[in-house]
């Protein structure tokens, strides 16, 4: 008699024997008992030794399309186009995890068929991301979407792989793609494809940890005003990331996209690690400057566990000049003293005319790029006509190798 488990292909074939000589055991009798036993360890063993194929997804839809009499039209909902379904049903396209639902919840086909894998569900739908507003095919032209990652058509799948790399969807995008942005926002941007520079830039400083851990209040005014002075060399914007990444702080600069309008973002990484994210969209050293202080005080200042992102199009200062926006004002005034000292700026407003040589001699007394001075004065008198030569204009981007 086997009383144990059945772990060779010799115990299965002797049980299998004796099964057969004991199927016509009388009930409650040893025999009977012993029979219940052996086709118990019989089944145990065949289900790990020979497992039922689970069900191919393409046969499962066909199949349940039989059930029901569907044809192939009654698909489209579902799937897309008629010659979708029939790319789908003739396994010329994969299923998208968005048809996967559409099926599921339309023929009631389990997600762990459509998947193909037991056990398995849908990931989170997040029913408020609509996945197709992403500008995928702009971010894979730019090599922000690997090969593996991206397909034609597999939008959600593509940039769920992208938000991983970034630190995670919860961690991550529910900051802003559900909540919202904390933003100084152009109204024309698309908040997709802000999203995904947003996501960029927090990948690049994910796969570079930095050996020191920020502390909350680390970076003072003292801080800024020293990054500032290092404007005066002319490698001064990758000084002031060395500096900086030995303060925990990340400085990465990433071409933006399509409907972003942005200079900028301040963000915090899962960890809480903070991040400064530059477009250099104008390529000037004026605007560098600016903005690097400018979210350097979102980070010292503004940021939190409830507001983790901050982005920002300072094009935009000049339609808020009254300053309505109490936490872009103490950024937007914090940066110019920190720049430029209040009493140095006085006497700088106060020339006129203006001219290349008094900049230059004022920048070389304050030991900072002649350009900061150039663009606040540009700015403030709303003249970009001005001091043209001395706003380091084509000076970046070839600095930053992560810079596409």
């Amino acid at each position: 008699m086997i009383n144990r488990l059945i772990k060779t292909e010799e115990d299965y074939t002797l049980a299998l024997d004796r099964i057969e000589s004991l199927m016509d055991a009388e009930a409650g009798t040893t025999e009977a008992d012993e029979l219940e036993l052996l086709s118990a360890l019989v089944e145990m063993y065949e289900e790990k030794q020979y497992p039922i194929d689970f069900p191919d997804p393409i046969e499962a839809i066909k199949f349940r399309m039989e059930q029901l009499g569907l044809k192939q039209k009654d698909l489209i909902p579902f799937i897309g186009s008629r010659s979708k379904v029939s790319e789908v049903l003739n396994r010329k396209k994969s299923l998208t995890l968005s048809m996967m639902r559409g099926l599921n919840k339309g023929f009631g086909i389990p997600a762990e068929v459509l998947l193909h894998e037991p056990g398995a569900d849908f990931p989170d739908g997040s029913s408020d991301i609509d996945w197709n507003r992403f500008p995928v095919v702009e971010m894979a032209k730019r090599g922000w979407l690997a090969a593996d990652d991206y397909s034609s058509g597999q939008n959600e799948e593509s940039m769920r792989a992208f938000i991983r790399r970034a630190g995670g969807f919860e961690s991550v995008t529910a900051a802003f793609l559900r909540q919202g942005l904390c933003a100084r926002m152009n109204a024309k941007a698309d908040k997709y494809a802000v999203s995904a520079w947003c996501l960029r830039v927090l990948e690049l400083a994910n796969a570079r940890p930095l050996k020191r851990k920020y502390k909350k209040g680390m970076l003072t005014i003292s801080d800024l005003k020293e990054i500032a002075r290092l404007s005066y060399f002319s490698d001064g914007p990758l000084l002031a990331r060395e500096y900086l990444e030995k303060q925990g702080i990340h400085l990465m600069t990433v071409s933006h996209l399509t409907k972003t309008y942005l200079d900028g973002a301040a963000m915090l990484l899962p960890d809480g690690s903070p991040v400064v994210g530059l477009t250099l969209r104008y390529d000037r050293l004026d605007n560098f400057w600016f903005s690097l202080l400018h979210e350097l005080i979102h980070i010292a200042r503004h940021l939190s566990r409830d507001k983790q992102i901050i982005v920002d199009d300072l094009d935009l200062r000049k339609h808020d000049l009254n300053g309505l926006d109490t936490v872009e004002k103490e950024a937007d005034e914090l940066a110019s003293s920190s720049l430029i000292p209040n009493k140095y700026w006085k006497q700088i407003s106060s020339m006129d005319p203006i001219s290349s040589d008094s900049v230059k001699e004022t920048a070389e007394k304050l030991k900072i790029h002649p350009a900061i001075i150039a663009g606040r004065i540009r700015f403030e008198r709303n003249n970009y006509r001005l001091l043209t030569r001395l706003v380091g204009q084509g000076k970046l981007r070839e600095m930053f190798n992560e810079y596409v």
